[in-house]
């Protein structure tokens, strides 16, 4: 082990010099008994014996692999917090934050790819650097005195850290949308249109309470190896690509670029051109000219073009905008559990609709809306009103409101992957959290690039705290001001819930590459507080945004940003995300209303999201009616007991029985199985079967196969058609699909039916 991290006893004798005698023999046995200890574990975490070689290369299997063997420690020492920096960051924070809001209201959900602001940041600041004019510009001449204000503006090259900085301030703008989706349904469902200020503080107040939760838990959620955030992999490849130049790296270079610019031109032809290409079934192409009853049920199996169209069985799709690098990412570990949980979702989903159980044949077979008993849409608005409010002889009127079967099983699985979550965390992992704050107390925290970030001011817990009291008063304010539900002790409860759920989804997707979803729960306890009142925020909001930044912390690690300089660029990302989010929100609302009010949607545009937050906030205000155990779904609050006890028995079974077979028993993830046993649930399917064949490609066969290769390109390939395909959507959400307010359809072809499913799988009246 390096002398520099392993801890010297001797250090601690020195510091008990200035204790009274009486105290400093109990001081010093304490103080070295836990560094004996400390000492122990980072022994264990050094053995290089379990590093798994192929022809001279390691290949990388655990977080902390990827520390020692994927990432570069290198730091040049250069500026990251710079006017440029801040400037350039600000300008796409205003992009990143309107790309996600555009995310949010596609069929299918994706992130804002940190490659494609970060492109966008590399081109601009190269730019900058090169045509703003320099120091060098006006030294020995009659300017040399502005030559302190030139070096300013334009301190020389683009480097690292500023493009880092920049990035990270945009990608923070771009992770604060979940909030604002809480107004975009009052607009949509209630006419309600709420006030900006209103909107804005909201958000920001989510997102700055978020983040204050992430500075108390960065011990357990940042500092360690085993916090990868697998998703950050690519854009840290392309950042020492694009940075590091020497040698290898300018074949690097290259060979993004060339990745970049190949999926740049294809991402027109499946997304505008040629959307056949969203997702090709020889199933639904065979049956064309099969009895009705027949192209139903392959619509219902195969079909998944189209949102909310079918499960989309091994349909294949070649659109790279919803594959995305996420599976040449995550760890196979967990992709294996993604797959039990596909198995699980095609059945499950099939057997509840076919078998009509919660009525689910006289609803469509997928989607996130509520209905009335006899199919229609519910019409909620007459029930609760512009108050938001039950209405006891509305409701006595209009009837129950009612899931689709697939609905209700989304909402079963979210619960049951509460409780698992729960169980893992403290079950399997609840020695790790304990090692990781007795690493972070003494300082000793065994990964390299966190001792490499020793040398910088790390941003105090007290910041954190005073951040945690100024979202709380923003948050109050709203509240107390009005224009939601929630009084001010039920908003006391929601805060409280999201800050004891963030550490456990976190943990999750640090680890593992994907959280759980927790909206269910937050819904269940507004719903059990505030009965009759179908809106809530907050909770859910905050975990969304404490996962997303601490995955930005754990980027400014492996890049190191000094802390202090993270700190200032997430606050100030989270407040230019809060009004940008709020702006284009009500933009894209306003333009598609017709398409996000439909069950159905498009392969455009989808209001599944929204829809989703709606019947959770609707049906749980009116729990003891459809969750109690008279109701039609009683089953699904109990998913929060049942999810735990699985995990409780794996638990026992790894106890006396580590391995079975080649099967390591912790390995098993059951919240992520049952999180993907109901992925199918709604949204466009048609990407998941492709989705397992890049991820078996690039985990399987070139992790293991082919490690050097996998080590140099495969992080820099998926960030490379991340940016490339988000680029050219960019540029089409505006330009042709209407997110500005007029649409501009490609002329009808083969390739791009007039009518129908664009994968000709033409069921269920797709053609009426």
């Amino acid at each position: 082990m390096p002398s520099s991290i392993r801890v010297r006893t001797t250090d601690v004798t020195e510091e008990a010099e200035s204790q009274s005698p009486s105290d400093k023999a109990t001081i010093e046995k304490q103080e070295i008994k836990e560094l004996n200890y400390v000492n122990e574990k980072l022994a264990d975490v050094d053995d290089d014996s379990e590093v798994e070689m192929k022809d001279g290369e390691p290949i990388i299997r655990t977080g902390r692999d990827v520390s020692r063997f994927l990432v570069d420690i290198r730091d040049d020492g250069d500026q990251a917090l710079t006017f440029r920096s801040m400037v350039l960051g600000t300008l796409f924070a205003g992009l990143g934050a309107a790309l996600g809001q555009v995310y949010i209201f596609k069929p299918v959900q994706v992130t804002v790819s940190n490659v494609f602001l970060m492109l966008l940041l590399y081109t601009s600041g190269n730019l900058w650097a090169k045509f703003l004019p320099r120091r060098t510009w006006v030294e020995g001449t009659r300017l040399h005195f502005l030559g302190g204000i030139v070096d300013f503006i334009n301190p020389g090259d683009f480097g690292l850290k500023e493009h880092v900085i920049a990035t990270l301030l945009a990608s923070t703008a771009a992770g604060t949308s979940t909030a604002v989706q809480n107004f975009a349904v009052q607009r949509l469902y209630y006419d309600t249109k709420v006030e900006a200020t209103t909107a804005i503080l909201a958000t920001f107040s989510t997102a700055c309470f978020g983040y204050g939760v992430v500075g108390l838990f960065r011990p357990l959620t940042v500092y360690p190896s085993e916090m990868v955030y697998w998703g950050n992999l690519p854009t840290v490849s392309v950042f020492q690509t694009l940075h590091f130049s020497a040698g290898e790296n300018l074949k690097r270079l290259k060979f993004f670029w060339t990745a970049f610019t190949g999926m740049f031109i294809f991402e027109i032809f499946p997304s505008y051109i040629f959307p056949v290409l969203n997702g090709f079934s020889i199933f639904c192409l065979a049956s064309q000219k099969a009895s009705q009853r027949t192209i139903d049920i392959f619509t219902n199996i195969f079909g998944g073009a189209d949102a909310n169209q079918g499960l989309g069985f091994l349909e294949i799709s070649f659109d790279w905008q919803y594959i995305t690098a996420t599976y040449m990412s995550l760890p196979l570990i967990q992709q294996a559990n993604t797959w039990v949980g596909y198995a699980i979702c095609y059945i499950v989903i099939l057997a509840i609709y076919y078998s009509n159980t919660w009525n689910s044949m006289t609803f469509p077979m997928l989607s996130t809306s509520i209905f009335s008993s006899n199919g229609s849409i519910y019409h909620q608005s007459a029930v609760f009103g512009h108050t938001f409010e039950l209405n006891q002889t509305a409701l006595h009127e209009i009837g129950l409101p009612a899931l689709t079967g697939s609905n209700a099983w989304a909402n079963l699985t979210a619960n049951l992957s509460i409780g698992g979550l729960v169980a893992h965390v403290v079950l399997f992992w609840g020695g790790y959290a304990r090692d990781a704050f007795k690493f972070a107390r003494n300082g000793t925290q065994p990964d390299p690039h966190y001792q490499a970030m020793k040398k910088y001011k790390e941003a105090p817990a007290w910041w954190y705290a005073c951040l945690l009291v100024l979202a709380f008063v923003a948050g109050l304010v709203v509240v107390v001001k009005g224009q939601t539900t929630l009084p001010w002790w039920s908003y006391i409860i929601a805060l409280l819930l999201g800050a004891f759920v963030a550490p456990f989804s976190t943990l999750l997707f640090a680890r593992m590459g994907n959280g759980i979803a927790t909206n269910q729960l937050m819904k269940m306890v507004a719903g059990a507080i505030n009965p009759g009142r179908p809106f809530a925020m907050w909770s859910h909001d905050i975990v969304a945004n404490t996962v997303n930044l601490s995955g930005d912390l754990k980027m400014g690690q492996y890049m190191k940003i000094p802390p202090r300089v993270m700190f200032l660029t997430q606050v100030w990302g989270s407040i230019v995300g809060s009004v940008v989010n709020y702006v284009v929100m009500i933009s894209i609302v306003d333009a598609q209303h017709d398409v996000l009010m439909d069950p159905i949607g498009n392969n455009v545009w989808s209001g599944q999201y929204v829809q989703q937050l709606n019947s959770a906030a609707v049906t749980w205000s009116l729990a003891k009616y459809l969750y109690g155990f008279n109701g039609a779904y009683w089953i699904i609050p109990i998913g929060l007991v049942l999810g735990a006890i699985p995990t409780f028995i794996q638990w026992l079974i790894w106890k006396r029985w580590p391995k079975i077979g080649p099967l390591k028993v912790d390995s098993i993830n059951l919240p992520v199985i049952y999180l993907y046993s109901s992925w199918m649930a709604f949204g466009m399917n048609s990407y998941v079967t492709s989705s397992i064949i890049v991820g078996l490609v690039s985990q399987l066969w070139l992790r293991r196969r082919h490690p050097g290769w996998y080590k140099k390109y495969n992080y820099v390939l998926g960030g490379a058609l991340d940016g490339g395909a988000q680029v050219m959507i960019f540029i089409l959400s505006f330009a042709v699909f209407g997110a500005s307010g007029r649409s501009r359809p490609f002329p009808t072809w083969a390739g791009n039916p007039a009518k129908g499913n664009v994968d000709y799988c033409n069921g269920n009246g797709a053609l009426d």
